[in-house]
C-alpha cells in the first residue's frame, strides 16, 4: 500500500471511515467556519451599497439582503472554504498572510454565490420542495417566479466581488476566464441533464452509462471539485498548464463520485440529515441507480421500472425502490465506492507535486463515506 493510501486509510479506521480528521484540520488551519462567515458579511454590505437600485429604496435592500441570506451561506460551505484550504496546503508550510486569507476566503464565496445561483434555478426547474432543510427559494409565496431574477442577480453578484477585489491581480483576467468557463460548462450540464429527462417523457433507453457520466462531469464536477482548486493555483502564482490539466482529471473523477453518492443519498439518505427531500424518481432524473437498475433488471423488472419511474405518485416511487432493493443496489453502490476510492488514491500518488498531492487528498477527505 502506497504511503498516501495508507495514510488516508489509517485516518478512515480512526475516524468512523469518514476521514474527519483530515477534513477538521484543514478546516481549523483556514480559521474556521466563523471566520469564513465574517468575511461573507463583510462582501454582503459590499454589494448592498454597490448598486444605485439597491441605494434607491430600503425595499430593494431589504429584499436583496434576505434573499442572500436565505440561499447563500446555509450550506455546509466545503465548495467554498476548499479554496483557502487548498492555498495553505499548496504554500506547503509558507505563512498566508491576513490579506491572502481575505482573497482566499472571497474567491471562495464566489463559487458559493454560483451554487446559490444553480440551485435557486434548478429547485425552479426540478419543482423541488425543500433545500438545506427549509422550503425552496420560490416556494415562499412572496417570492415565486421573482426567484428566476433573484438567481440572475446572485450570478452578476460574482463579477462584482471580482471586480472589487481582484482587478489589480495580474491573474484577475484568469479568474474571469475561469468563472465564465466554468459556468458554461455547468449550465451546458445541466441542459443536458434537461433534455434528457424532460418533464411528463419517460425514455429509459436514453439513459446510458455514457450519457450519465457527461451530464455529470459538465453539470457538477467543473464548479465543484475543479473551481475551487484552480482558484488556490492561481493565487499561487502557477502557470503551468499541465498541472491544471492534471487537477482537473483527477478532480472531475471526484465529482463524479460525490455525484453518484448524491444520487444514492436522494433515494437512501435520511431526509433529516442530507437536508433536502429526495425527488429524483419523480423527476425522471438520469441517476446513477436507474442506469445500474436497468443494466442488471430482467423483463419484468424492466417494465415495473418504465410504468413507475417518473410519477409524482408515492406507490409508484416505493415500486421503483422495491426494484432498487430487489436488485441490490445499497451493495452494488458500496463496491462501486471502494472501487472508485481506490482508483482516486492511485491517481493522486502518481503526481509529481506533494503540495498538489496533499491538496487532492483534503477534497478525497472530506466526501469519503459522507452520509449528507
Amino acid at each position: 500500500m502506497g504511503t498516501l493510501q495508507h495514510q488516508i486509510a489509517s485516518d478512515s479506521s480512526a475516524n468512523g471511515g469518514n476521514l474527519k480528521g483530515i477534513s477538521e484540520q484543514s478546516k481549523s488551519k483556514a480559521g474556521g467556519k466563523e471566520k469564513f462567515l465574517e468575511v461573507y458579511n463583510k462582501l454582503k454590505a459590499e454589494l448592498l451599497l454597490d448598486s444605485e437600485a439597491f441605494r434607491y429604496t430600503d425595499e430593494s435592500r431589504a429584499w436583496v439582503e434576505k434573499m442572500l441570506d436565505y440561499n447563500v451561506p446555509g450550506g455546509k460551505l466545503n465548495r467554498g472554504m476548499s479554496v483557502l484550504d487548498s492555498l495553505r496546503l499548496l504554500k506547503a508550510g509558507v505563512e498566508v498572510h491576513d490579506e491572502e486569507v481575505f482573497e482566499g476566503s472571497a474567491l471562495g464565496w464566489c463559487i458559493e454565490w454560483l451554487q446559490a445561483y444553480y440551485l435557486v434555478l434548478d429547485d425552479i426547474m426540478d419543482n423541488s420542495v425543500t433545500r438545506r432543510g427549509q422550503p425552496c427559494w420560490f416556494r415562499d409565496p412572496k417570492v415565486g417566479l421573482i426567484a428566476v431574477n433573484d438567481g440572475i442577480i446572485l450570478r452578476t453578484h460574482i463579477s462584482r466581488i471580482l471586480k472589487s477585489h481582484f482587478r489589480k491581480k495580474p491573474y484577475y483576467t484568469d479568474l474571469l476566464d475561469l468563472f465564465n468557463e466554468v459556468d458554461y460548462q455547468t449550465a451546458s450540464g445541466q441542459m443536458l441533464d434537461l433534455i434528457t429527462t424532460p418533464p411528463g417523457e419517460v425514455n429509459l433507453s436514453k439513459y446510458t452509462q455514457e450519457t450519465y457520466l457527461r451530464i455529470v462531469e459538465f453539470k457538477t464536477a467543473y464548479y465543484s471539485f475543479y473551481l475551487p482548486v484552480a482558484c488556490a493555483l492561481l493565487m499561487v502564482g502557477e502557470e503551468d498548464q499541465k498541472t491544471f490539466q492534471s487537477a482537473k482529471e483527477i478532480l472531475v473523477q471526484m465529482g463524479t463520485y460525490f455525484q453518484v453518492q448524491d444520487d444514492f443519498l436522494d433515494c437512501f439518505g435520511d431526509p433529516e440529515v442530507i437536508g433536502k427531500i429526495g425527488t429524483d424518481i419523480e423527476d425522471t432524473k438520469c441517476s446513477w441507480l436507474i442506469i445500474q437498475a436497468l443494466q442488471r433488471a430482467n423483463p419484468k423488472q424492466r417494465q415495473r421500472l418504465k410504468d413507475n419511474y417518473g410519477k409524482a405518485d408515492h406507490s409508484m416511487v416505493l415500486e421503483v425502490k422495491e426494484v432498487y432493493n430487489e436488485l441490490e443496489l445499497q451493495r452494488v453502490y458500496l463496491e462501486y465506492e471502494q472501487e472508485s476510492y481506490s482508483k482516486l488514491v492511485s491517481m493522486i500518488e502518481k503526481q509529481e507535486s506533494e503540495a498538489l498531492q496533499a491538496v487532492l487528498k483534503s477534497f478525497l477527505a472530506k466526501i469519503y463515506k459522507r452520509h449528507k
